[in-house]
């Protein structure tokens, strides 16, 4: 039967002219139990029991509604009564101390609920005044109660039900100031009992409707404000991948605040309210400008700092300084920069630490420029406070740097510090004897840096410096006359003639050749050269240098290649082949389309370090762990290179071979290396498995096994990995977060290749709690799981179901995705599910309506909304047919509850109401009726 059949106008004044049951049993039962919470103030089981009979009785007196005036009246009384009898038992309660007392205060905060219930039952009733306000007000303590326990869905439930029932009250209408408070008071409350569950986007979206609630009152002005910041300052203490996102998160939180400010001066009537909101002000503005530093938004900092300094009063707080010369540094003003540094030295209540900190930050920004200002307020320190040995080495160590531009500069400047009288003192005495070996280390390397650079003058200055923080003992006699040695050899190197020319008489032929652009004679005059009975490598390498400088880049590579023959063959070499393989691979990247040639050179310098070993083939130490990383660096870029070029084939020969340097590199250890193994393997796999789908063509049994082995090693690393970080390694090593997806992604697909879905399900469980999971990856991952090639429910289900938590704990949802999300899960719901399970079903529409409850008309998608309120209506259909009208009345309830938050049902949800009105009344007459709803077209 059609809706509009049975729901007329005369059915619904018939059912409010029909007379109602007596409810006086049950109101003299409810005022029974009333009085003996009034009489004895029991927080025992008593207490327990009585809150329990009450709800019990609460749920009889709800099925005999609605009521006369006079019993609502009743119903009204009654409850303030029983309101009045909590509030003592809580007096009473905090006058004597329980054990108990956790249990007791959820005693009482349930029977506060049934208070609160009892006006809501109640509604309206003449003689009354301002009935939703008085109830909103009981919902909104009995809620604060249940956030205080932390119980927070309680809280939730509570403040939910307050804000309904003043949801059609207009604020403008609103003049009592208790109302007004309990207005913002109960946005503020909802908003934190979202944070506490998790949820920033909507307790942020409730921050921002209660911005209709301030009503011109400083302190509301100054509440909001505070709750902003609060919320501001959370954000910046989440762990999470995205800082840059949490700073811009934290950063438009606290700009809130402070325009909350800024209009609240303006309501502000009394001196303290003035005082207070600047100090809000003061210290929100500190805040903004530490997120901007952090975003390395300098100009925004120096404005906040400006803004601090120049208001009414100046703040003066100690970390304004810093914060201006970091801001400075960061604009390059090294002028301003250093008037904040030189004018925090005469500031005696600012720790060493903190004073040591800005001079370094200091210098690592100016640079050579900054050196005598670094150096002046250093020795300016020592004269003021004590500075400590290691404070002077980190200096040092600072100002000297890694060598490069400027280094000449640097050298003076430390020399005339570390020979400072009152710098030498710092390091007497065996208490600073680490730190003696540090500087003299640091000293002794740099002059290391001018020796190599043939800068002797320089280099001995250095090294006569080092001397200083030598002590004069037997124990450091040997130290002290390798400082004699190489001084001496600097001495020597002033004098040292150069060296003579070689190898010109034999290259004259050869630079013809080069110089006439014929590549074919200068091959063949390599060639010639290594029959002759002087011959010797060298001149091969001197023919590769004399090609690369004529551009010559074939003639360089036969060169090079030649030079090779030489290696294999196991004759003594003037150097290491790597360099040899280096160079040629550098040769052939100048020119595009080398790529299979490189490739074949990287292949066989692999294949050499496998056969002869990584310290026979690359040698040990710093120099032989650069060169395999250069290799390994070299195989990365370029099978990244194709595929970006979409060459996955030669991408995957190019990312194996990638990994197999890096797993040399890493020998086994959990670091950086490693992490780069387990990233070439898993864009291995990816790469193959694109070339399938650009081929067309199924990969062989082969290949995927090969791909599961990759995938296997993969696994491992990224297992051992994470153990590092749970044993509390300092710099844990981790893989960005769409590495750990790909490695799901591509584990994913083999699995269902294999036919495994248990262990489908267990690699998506496994990405959805780690940090890398994103609510974007796992949609992917859900649809992927739903609708592709080999699906698999149960996956789909849990990926969908986590992206939609992680999307609504969001601070701004896109609830386009969200509706596609609930509409896919209920979809994949009921087809995995079915009827067995009815009860998941409806639980994602329960979850959709609380997800509707609050936000503004057209925010959550009109038709979605439709189609969610329509088809929760429609299912409600079978189980009337089969006579289970509790399963209907459930789902026809979802379908009216989602109708009435979408804008547009108003017609549709009257409807619905004269339907259930006339099942109940049939029902009751006449059990098992065949009235069925309407189905509402989607």
């Amino acid at each position: 039967m059609r809706i509009a059949e049975i729901s007329t106008p005369e059915l619904r004044r018939a059912q409010a002219e029909a007379q109602p049951q007596d409810s006086s049993p049950v109101l003299s039962q409810i005022e029974s139990l009333i009085e003996h919470c009034e009489e004895d103030f029991t927080s025992g089981p008593k207490l327990s029991q009585l809150a329990s009979s009450l709800r019990q009785s609460l749920a009889r007196l709800s099925e005999l509604a609605p009521f006369s005036n006079s019993v609502n009246l009743h119903i009204w009384k009654l409850s303030y009564r029983l309101w009045n009898a909590c509030v003592d038992l809580s007096n009473a309660s905090s006058i004597r101390s329980s054990s108990s007392s956790t249990t007791a205060a959820e005693d009482q905060a349930k029977l506060r609920h049934v208070t609160a219930d009892m006006l809501s039952l109640a509604g309206d009733t003449a003689g009354v005044a301002s009935p939703e306000f008085k109830t909103a007000f009981f919902y909104y303590k009995t809620g604060l109660m249940w956030h205080s326990l932390r119980k927070f869905d309680l809280a939730s439930s509570c403040f939910e039900k307050a804000t309904d029932l003043l949801s059609k009250v207009d604020p403008r209408t609103v003049t009592d100031t208790g109302q007004r408070k309990l207005l913002l008071d109960l946005n503020l409350a909802r908003s934190q009992t979202a944070w506490e569950v998790s949820d920033p986007i909507l307790a942020v979206t409730l921050l921002s409707r209660a911005k209709s609630f301030l009503f011109g009152s400083s302190d509301h002005y100054k509440a909001l404000a505070n709750q902003y910041l609060a919320f501001g300052k959370s954000f910046l203490s989440i762990d999470n991948e995205n800082k840059g996102q949490s700073f811009r998160e934290a950063l438009k939180l606290m700009n809130g605040a402070l325009e909350l400010c800024e209009k609240g001066f303006s309501t502000a009537r009394t001196r303290q309210e003035k005082l207070d909101l600047k100090a809000l002000k003061s210290k929100t503005l500190r805040f903004v400008a530490a997120v901007h530093l952090q975003m390395e938004e300098y100009e925004s900092v120096i404005k906040c700092v400006k803004v601090l300094r120049e208001g009414e009063g100046g703040d003066h707080h100690p970390c304004l300084p810093v914060l201006a010369m970091k801001g400075w540094l960061g604009l390059g003003r090294y002028g301003e920069a250093e008037k904040e540094l030189r004018g925090m030295v005469v500031n005696k209540g600012v720790p060493e630490g903190v004073w040591v900190s800005a001079v370094e930050t200091y210098f690592q920004a100016a640079g050579t420029a900054g050196l005598e200002t670094a150096k002046g307020v250093f020795l300016g320190l020592l004269g003021r406070c004590h500075v400590s040995a290691g404070a002077a080495v980190r200096i040092v160590h600072r100002v000297i740097g890694g060598g490069g531009e400027g280094l000449k500069v640097r050298a003076k400047v430390v020399v005339e510090l570390v020979s400072d009288e009152r710098v030498v003192a710092l390091f007497a005495g065996d208490g600073a004897a680490k730190e003696r070996i540090a500087m003299h280390a640091v000293l002794w390397n740099c002059a290391a840096d001018h020796f190599r650079s043939k800068d002797y003058e320089a280099s001995a200055e250095m090294y006569e410096k080092s001397m200083l923080y030598v002590p004069h003992d037997i124990e450091n006699r040997v130290l002290r006359a390798k400082s004699f040695r190489v001084l001496c050899l600097c001495h020597l190197g002033l004098s040292q003639l150069d060296r003579a020319k070689e190898y010109i008489d034999e290259a004259e032929k050869f630079k013809i050749y080069l110089q006439g652009k014929d590549h074919s004679g200068a091959v063949t005059q390599i060639l010639a050269m290594t029959t002759c009975l002087d011959y010797t490598p060298d001149f091969l390498l001197l023919a590769a240098h004399e090609a690369i400088a004529c551009r010559a880049l074939p003639v360089a590579v036969a060169s090079l290649s030649n030079l090779l023959n030489f290696y294999a063959s196991g004759k003594p070499m003037p150097g290491n082949q790597t360099v040899v393989f280096r160079t040629l691979v550098t040769i052939l990247t100048q020119d595009p389309g080398n790529e299979s040639e490189i490739l074949k050179y990287v292949k066989h310098v692999h294949s050499r370090a496998s056969d002869v070993g990584p310290d026979c083939f690359f040698g040990k130490g710093e120099v032989a762990r650069r060169e395999l990383k250069w290799f390994a660096v070299t195989s990365w870029n370029f099978g990244k290179k194709a595929g970006e070029n979409k060459d996955y084939s030669l991408s995957a020969e190019f990312l194996s071979v990638a990994s197999e340097f890096y797993g040399l590199l890493a020998d086994g250890q959990v670091d950086e290396n490693s992490v780069m193994v387990c990233k070439s393997l898993i864009l291995t796999i990816s790469a193959m498995l694109a070339s399938e789908n650009q081929k067309k063509a199924v990969l062989l049994d082969s290949d995927v096994k090969k791909m599961v082995e990759l995938l296997d090693r993969a696994g491992k690393i990224l297992k051992s990995s994470s153990t590092a970080m749970q044993l509390g390694d300092d710099q844990p090593l981790s893989l960005e977060p769409e590495f750990h997806f790909l490695y799901t992604f591509n584990s994913y697909e083999l699995y269902g290749r294999m036919n495994n879905p248990k262990s489908q399900l267990l690699i998506v469980k496994s990405f959805a709690s780690s940090k890398a999971c994103t609510p974007a990856y796992l949609l992917q991952i859900g649809l992927t799981a739903s609708q592709g090639p080999r699906p698999n429910h149960e996956v789909a289900f849990l990926a969908l179901n986590q992206s939609l938590s992680e999307l609504l704990s969001s601070v701004s949802p896109d609830y386009k995705t969200v509706a596609l999300i609930v509409r896919k899960l209920i979809t994949v719901t009921s087809i995995h599910k079915g009827d067995a399970d009815d009860d998941a079903v409806y639980n994602i529409y329960k979850q959709a309506y609380r997800i509707m409850v609050g936000l503004k008309g057209g925010e959550f998608p009109i038709e979605e909304g439709k189609w969610l309120a329509t088809t929760a209506w429609n299912r409600a259909a079978f189980p009337i047919r089969l006579g289970h009208f509790g399963s209907a009345k459930k789902w026809m309830k979802v379908g009216l509850e989602l109708s009435g938050l979408v804008p547009g049902m108003e017609t549709y949800k009257a409807c619905m109401e004269d339907f259930v009105a006339s099942l109940d009344k049939k029902v009751g007459m006449h059990n098992g009726s065949e009235e069925q709803p309407q189905t509402i077209a989607v």
